[in-house]
């Protein structure tokens, strides 16, 4: 079964990158890569943190917001529970949730589930396809959104539609150029989706993000 090994983001400004995520402790769930592709606007993807409490969520939330992240939705309470969207400076969406509404203890700052949100265009073709890439679907929901079996990987992928997706983060759907993010996988194959989301195989993704902490000392 092929699952996500890691998550690397793009970033223009390495060093800069490096601090907020540190600061930020966002660190710990994804690698940096230094990369000048072109991208603007909607990048039709988000990295979602499913945490136990609404205390979490604000703990996480305001630590980003400290190290320099941008509010894109504001921490609040809705039917499905508790949650807030911001943009990391590099640009990177991050959306911090919780099924629960009140607190059962003190922030902890632990994360339940890590997901890996894409935006696809049809959301049924991009599901076969990962399925012809070894992907398992654990969960579908007609062609408005699946998720994958993450096996023992700590990271889940899942797919939206991508209008969907921007409204859910608080974005116009318009975008183009890089998605600034690339999935390591564990099939030990690098593909392309549909949406030109990019899959290389967790060496080279590992080699790359180690070439990238290089030129961060």
């Amino acid at each position: 079964m092929n699952t996500i090994a890691s998550v690397t983001v793009e970033v223009a400004d390495l060093p800069a990158a490096d601090r907020f995520y540190t600061a930020s402790g966002l660190g710990s769930w994804v690698r940096l890569r230094a990369s000048d592709a072109p991208a603007s606007g909607f990048r039709g993807v988000s990295l979602s943190l499913t945490v136990s409490q609404p205390a979490d969520v604000r703990y996480l939330v305001d630590a980003a917001l400290d190290a320099g992240a941008t509010v894109l939705k504001p921490v609040s309470k809705s039917f499905w529970g508790y949650g807030g969207v911001f943009r990391a400076p590099d640009g990177t969406v991050w959306k911090v949730a919780t099924s629960a509404k009140k607190d059962t203890g003190p922030a902890t700052g632990h994360v339940d589930q890590f997901v890996v949100l894409l935006g696809a265009s049809d959301v049924a073709e991009t599901r076969k396809f990962y399925v012809e890439h070894g992907l398992t679907v654990a969960k579908s929901f007609g062609r408005k959104y699946v998720e994958f079996d993450a096996g023992d990987s700590p990271v889940k992928l899942a797919l939206y539609g991508r209008r969907a997706l921007a409204k859910d983060v608080g974005l116009p759907v318009d975008g183009e150029g890089s998605h600034r993010i690339v999935l390591g996988s564990t099939g030990g194959t690098a593909f392309t989706d549909p949406d030109g989301f990019v899959w290389e195989t967790a060496g080279a993704d590992a080699e790359a993000a180690a070439t990238s902490a290089e030129t961060r000392r």
